[in-house]
């Protein structure tokens, strides 16, 4: 009787195992069944709070739920990634990172609440704004190549305008002098609109910086632009080389953005949020967007942007350490 009984209660179970299988919908299925959080860890107005906001707009007429932006600034950028770390698995709070929180922050941050790589389940990665190298107008070099044959000749004659310490500006100005082998003043700014009046003003001889300020004033030939630190020419300044051409083979740098999950997310819900940001990102209207803003779309697997940021943080990790940057 005892073995009858024992295989009954196992048939039972079975069988209630298999309804709650058949009968349950899967997260990706149900997801999002109320309001998602897409926090984006600077302030309203910022390039990635302009573009985090096209997409969620996107994503609640492609999911059937809001995607509110919720604007967290402050250490950058650390503070709004810290919340959506500690935030549940459950794909109702998401991060539009930027370079910063999602690979070089940890590079430089002493105390951190948080690790990217440790805490988040990486998206997609969704778009990169390359660097440009800019030049005051009456400078002696019109070219990346007369700029470093210049301050090779007169080091530290020249003064670099960054838009804050530890910014990507400012990392980039630190690879450029030491993949050229030159030496230059360093500037600490407060955003881009106070580099690009001292660089009209003659004031400093260079600047380093995300695009999308500066292009107005290199079409309008206020400043000069020496190159770009992407893999390719971008179509709205075709004239201006890139840093590779220019000598320095295998230059990148860039701003980029990425949506990031808490850790332990289901898998489907990555997959559907993966799927609906790359759809949005072939469409010709927001490549052209996000071309307003010195910016090329990418895209691609959670994988991907797992091996993305590696890498960059294995390319930035000896630049940021013998830069000695650290807060």
């Amino acid at each position: 009787m005892r073995s009858i009984d024992r295989r009954a209660a196992a048939a039972g179970l079975l069988a209630t195992v298999l309804w709650f299988t058949q009968a349950a919908p899967s997260h990706a299925e149900t997801w999002p069944s109320r309001p998602v959080t897409m926090v984006v860890p600077f302030a309203a107005g910022t390039t990635s709070d302009v573009i985090a906001r096209s997409l969620a707009q996107e994503l609640s007429g492609k999911l059937g739920q809001p995607f509110v932006v919720e604007n967290k600034g402050g250490a950058g950028g650390n503070i709004g990634a810290a919340t959506v770390a500690r935030g549940a698995a459950d794909g109702y709070i998401i991060l539009f990172a930027t370079t910063g929180q999602a690979a070089t922050n940890k590079l430089m941050y002493k105390a951190m609440e948080f690790d990217p790589q440790r805490d988040f389940a990486p998206v997609v990665l969704v778009g990169k704004a390359p660097v440009i190298i800019t030049a005051r107008p009456g400078a002696p070099y019109g070219s990346l190549e007369d700029f470093i044959a210049y301050a090779k000749a007169n080091p530290n004659k020249a003064i670099a305008g960054f838009p804050g310490n530890g910014t990507l500006g400012h990392i980039t100005g630190e690879l450029l002098g030491r993949t050229a082998g030159i030496e230059f003043g360093k500037a600490q700014y407060r955003g881009s609109a106070a580099i690009l009046t001292d660089l009209i003003g003659g004031h400093i001889d260079i600047g380093m910086d995300s695009m999308a300020a500066y292009v107005p004033f290199v079409q309008q030939g206020k400043i000069k632009a020496l190159a770009i630190a992407s893999s390719q020419r971008w179509s709205k300044l075709p004239d201006v080389p890139t840093v590779a051409e220019s000598g320095l083979p295998g230059f990148e740098a860039s701003v980029w953005y990425a949506l990031l999950l808490p850790a332990k997310v289901p898998a489907e819900i990555v997959a559907r949020l993966n799927a609906t940001t790359n759809a949005w990102l072939k469409e010709p209207k927001t490549q052209e967007f996000l071309a307003n803003f010195g910016a090329e779309t990418a895209g691609g697997s959670p994988a991907d942007l797992k091996a993305f940021t590696q890498a960059e943080i294995e390319k930035w990790g000896p630049i940021i350490k013998a830069a000695n940057i650290n807060f």
